[in-house]
């Protein structure tokens, strides 16, 4: 009995010797990191959006990114009902935690898969008798975004990429009678321009 016990005590003892760490990433990790602006064409309420905005991130080995981004609706999509005052026009914006994959970021022509895991808001909007654009106050709704993405990207530059995508919005939370969570959610066209150390 004194014998196994000896024998499991060396064994305890010498287990970190023969365990090797297993990690995500291994050996050096070179850095890199890119920003720049982004546009969205999509539907919103059935109707056609642009959303404009932008992204950055910290690049992990050529491989991996982690940033975020913000995005907003730029022209004008018609409210499912008018608000409170009349206002005619939708006001809608999001943002969050962007992850990304780069497959053989090496390449002239590359693709990633990308997800965007946030929150946003819509409200009514209108013009008042200047022209200018005025948000109804206190009548914002918050929702939950979630949005996958997948890109073909162009090595322009040493410094500079482009890349087209599509991606999904799948939103939820909405209780405001200005949209509605299948009406804001659906598919988009994606432009990315990136500029970094990639």
């Amino acid at each position: 009995m004194k014998i196994f016990a000896l024998l499991l005590l060396i064994s305890i003892a010498l287990l970190p010797v023969f365990a090797q760490e297993e990690t995500l990433i291994n050996g050096p990790i070179e850095n890199g990191g890119f920003g720049g602006p982004v546009l969205k064409l999509g539907s919103i309420n059935g109707e056609t959006a642009l959303l404009v905005g932008g992204r950055g991130g910290w690049i992990i080995n050529h491989s991996f990114i982690v940033g975020g981004g913000g995005y907003g609706l730029v022209n004008d999509v018609k409210a499912k009902v008018p608000g409170p005052y009349g206002e005619r026009f939708l006001n809608f914006g999001y943002g969050g935690l962007e992850l990304e994959y780069v497959a053989d970021a090496q390449r002239l022509i590359h693709y990633s898969f990308q997800a965007l895991i946030g929150a946003g808001g819509v409200s009514w909007r209108d013009q008042n008798f200047h022209g200018s654009m005025f948000d109804s106050p206190n009548n914002s709704d918050t929702f939950f975004i979630v949005e996958p993405a997948v890109n073909v990207t162009l090595n322009v530059t040493r410094y500079f990429r482009i890349s087209g995508g599509v991606s999904y919005r799948f939103i939820s939370g909405v209780e405001s009678q200005a949209s509605s969570n299948p009406d804001l959610s659906g598919p988009s066209g994606v432009l990315t321009f990136r500029f970094g150390k990639f």
